[in-house]
């Protein structure tokens, strides 16, 4: 039959048990603090949700198309490089819809630089839908910023009134703050209620831009997906929404822009170049007319007319080829000089080849990103390093694609020349005045071909303007949220409650790691081997004398405690000589010495007291006994031991021998030997034996009664001794040699507000102590101990 072992338990749920009592103990005691705090967090969050102007959301979602589709699937080049993956890199389109260009044009379109508020009495409010007019600044690049520019409408004269002077709607005008223009606000629907006073600012358009972008966010709503999610905050749900819609326009409006530059450049060139033949066909017709007129020739041979027809064809490949050289040569150029920067792209008029033009339109957007980007970020950002990694791929791509092109167009051009050349030799074979003629005629028939080549490319290319869309489609139009997001009342109080709990929990912690005295008992064994015997609490009664007979006070109790613990040092019968001192006087040594005495003297025992403090004696006052004569009479042989041993009227088993006059030289009497007789007659005649003495910090006499005795009680107060002497008490037992040695905790008193004790778990309820040297009590209680 199997046994079943026993289960071990850790200490960990009890030492956890303990630590969270450990706090309460600690911080509960300053329950009013931590209620006053709470108070005024609280009002200062209501406050604050009362007068702060609250926030609203409002969102908007874009796609991001997927433009690698089509052509770009049958492109073994592009596809073999790898460059652009699936679709464009949606990180460099944040940055893009996050970048201040974008946003100092969403700022320019909607007059953020030129907001209208609404003053009140504790806070003003944005006047975006309810204010009359809107301001536009002619030049909003370079305003004089201004606060508050007070004004007023009049709708019966449809005039704004700013200082006294009144200026009408929908016309510049010269002002003291720039050159305005006011207009009627489309959200206006009229006055309602009170009429506040209003007024307009001038704000930089970089702040207002900055404002903007600071409370912009803008995600992708997954990691694979190339949806954007654009939110904003702001007072105004409407300015909230107004601002999507404008940010999302003048993002595609830039992206359109950018795909149109290759356009934009071919058709410059193109009306340039029709421009240019236009003069020079011009001149060619009026040079035939004049031919013709001169030399009276009407006509040409048939075997002129033959040749035209001939050399035609050739002529007008011929110029095609010369001008795909030409673009090739430019593109080259392009590509060679270029650096990652922005520049003039090269017009692509007569490129037939669709993998270079696309080449080129993607290192063209690839270099724009680039240059976006640097004016944000930091060039060794990885989207700035990604996007000079693609550049750097797809120009030896467009060089290659160059080279095997003007190969091809330059054989090609040498059958042209031998054509040309074949047509030149039957041209010289025909009469002077004909070949005349026809050479007119044929540089006639070039400019024609090549002036319906550019009209036809130009028709082409404002085309390609009209059809060009943005990379990107609105998925969801922007819309504000009724309800605010900010400031939400459950997280304002919440975050009010934590900061009144922090800040009380961190005024203890400050008050107490700053006292340098003793508050704890756990401070005690942290800093000491030395025992704990037991803890005396403080006592406000003004009556030293706390234990007699039929009391049962806390401090009775603890006494009696006291008094049975004696036997864990090893007093009894033979061994009851007990020293009692401390570090430093007002420690309660007098006063933890009678009372001891007294609760062993209710046992029935035998006890005496000597008065060995002969620099500054108390204990006999404090039994009601007089001093005239003592220990320093037996001690100079004045008197014999009988006749210093004091009855007391407390019990009649406690007698005390008081220290007598006040020597000159207490230590030097004490260590004369004397005690020795004066300790064996004692213990004769008594059960117990206590020797309160001087404290050990400033003399030694401590020291030298130390082996006499039997035991050693060690004070040590509460709030009072300082952490320094009880971090020493090891090293001077080991150094000076007091006997048996343990600690009485005393004058334990309560922390905080009301009876939970000194605190981490080792009070015992009220708390009292006697302050040995009279101190007086303050007549009420302090807020914080």
């Amino acid at each position: 039959m199997q046994t079943q072992e026993p289960k071990q338990y850790s200490g960990i749920q009890d030492r956890d048990d303990n630590l969270l009592q450990d706090m309460l103990a600690k911080y509960l005691p300053y329950w009013p603090l931590f209620l006053v705090l709470l108070l005024m967090s609280t009002a200062a969050a209501w406050t604050y949700l009362r007068y702060k102007n609250p926030a609203y959301l409002a969102s908007a979602t874009v796609l991001i198309k997927d433009e690698n589709k089509g052509i770009w699937d049958q492109s073994e080049i592009l596809q073999s490089m790898n460059l652009f993956g699936a679709s464009k890199i949606v990180e460099n389109e944040i940055e893009v819809i996050r970048s201040r260009t974008l946003a100092k044009e969403v700022a320019r379109n909607l007059k953020l630089y030129a907001p209208t508020t609404v003053e009140g009495k504790f806070n003003d409010r944005s006047a975006y839908t309810t204010a009359p007019i809107t301001i536009e600044h002619k030049d909003p690049e370079h305003l004089k910023e201004w606060d508050k520019v007070y004004f007023t409408f009049d709708s019966s004269s449809a005039s704004v009134a700013i200082d006294g002077k009144k200026y009408s709607l929908n016309t510049w005008h010269q002002t003291p703050y720039g050159v305005l223009q006011f207009r009627r606000n489309k959200y206006y629907a009229g006055a309602s209620g009170v009429q506040k006073p209003l007024y307009f600012s001038l704000v930089d358009l970089r702040t207002a831009a900055g404002n903007m972008l600071n409370n912009l966010s803008v995600n992708a709503t997954s990691k694979q997906s190339s949806v954007l999610n654009l939110e904003i905050q702001d007072e105004e749900p409407v300015r909230g929404e107004d601002m999507l819609n404008e940010l999302i326009a003048a993002y595609e409006r830039a992206a359109i822009n950018d795909k149109n530059v290759l356009a934009a450049n071919t058709l410059k060139f193109v009306q340039e170049r029709l421009h240019y033949v236009v003069k020079e066909l011009d001149s060619v017709e009026q040079q035939l007319e004049r031919f013709r007129t001169q030399n009276k020739i009407v006509d040409i041979s048939s075997q002129g007319k033959m040749f035209l027809d001939n050399v035609g064809a050739n002529d007008q490949r011929l110029t095609e080829v010369t001008m795909q050289l030409s673009v090739l040569d430019q593109v080259e150029r392009y590509v060679l000089s270029k650096n990652n920067k922005e520049g003039i792209v090269p017009a692509t008029l007569g490129v037939t080849d669709p993998v270079l033009t696309q080449l080129l339109q993607r290192l063209y957007e690839a270099e724009m990103q680039y240059e976006r980007l640097r004016k944000t970020t930091a060039e060794n950002h990885p989207m700035m390093v990604s996007l000079a990694e693609q550049i750097d791929k797809i120009r030896p791509g467009i060089l290659e694609n160059v080279r095997s092109q003007r190969n091809n167009l330059e054989a090609g051009r040498s059958d042209v020349y031998a054509a040309s050349n074949k047509f030149n030799s039957i041209l010289y074979s025909l009469p002077e005045k004909e070949r005349e003629l026809l050479s007119i005629s044929r540089q006639q028939a070039i400019k024609n071909n090549i002036y319906t080549f550019l009209l036809q490319k130009r028709e082409e290319t404002a085309l390609s303007f009209a059809s060009t869309v943005s990379d990107s489609r609105l998925v969801d139009v922007a819309q504000s949220f009724p309800k605010p997001v900010s400031p939400v009342p459950k997280m304002v109080y919440l975050m009010a409650i934590v900061a009144a709990i922090g800040a009380g929990i961190g005024f203890v912690t400050i008050k107490e790691v700053l006292n340098r005295n003793i508050m704890f008992r756990t401070e005690i064994e942290q800093l000491s081997a030395v025992p704990i015997l037991g803890e005396v609490a403080y006592s406000s009664d003004k009556n030293p004398l706390v234990v007699g007979e039929g009391k049962r006070t806390i401090q009775a109790e603890q006494f009696r405690h006291l008094r049975t613990s004696l036997g864990y040092l090893g007093i009894n019968s033979r061994k009851k000589k007990i020293l009692i001192t401390s570090s430093i006087s007002g420690e309660g040594k007098s006063f933890v010495t009678a009372n001891l005495g007294i609760s062993l003297a209710l046992m029935g025992k035998k006890v005496v007291m000597l008065e060995l403090d002969l620099r500054k004696p108390r204990l006999a006052s404090l039994l009601g006994v007089a001093r005239l004569t003592g220990v320093t009479n037996f001690l100079i042989s004045e008197k014999d031991a009988e006749e210093i041993i004091k009855p007391t009227a407390i019990n009649t088993n406690l007698f005390v021998v008081p220290s007598g006059p006040i020597p000159p030289n207490p230590s030097e009497l004490i260590g004369n030997g004397q005690l020795g007789e004066l300790f064996a007659y004692l213990e004769q005649h008594f059960d117990y034996i206590l020797v309160d003495t001087a404290p050990i910090s400033p003399v030694t006499d401590a020291y030298i009664l130390s082996p006499m005795c039997d035991a050693t009680l060690y004070m040590v107060r509460h709030g009072y001794t300082p952490r320094m002497f009880v971090r020493k008490l090891d090293e001077q037992i080991r150094m000076n040699g007091l006997n048996n040695m343990a600690i009485i905790f005393n004058g334990v008193k309560n922390r905080g507000y009301g009876n939970y004790g000194y605190g981490y778990g080792h009070a015992y309820g009220n708390g009292y102590a006697y302050n040995e040297e009279g101190d007086k009590q303050p007549k009420r209680k302090k807020l914080v101990g």
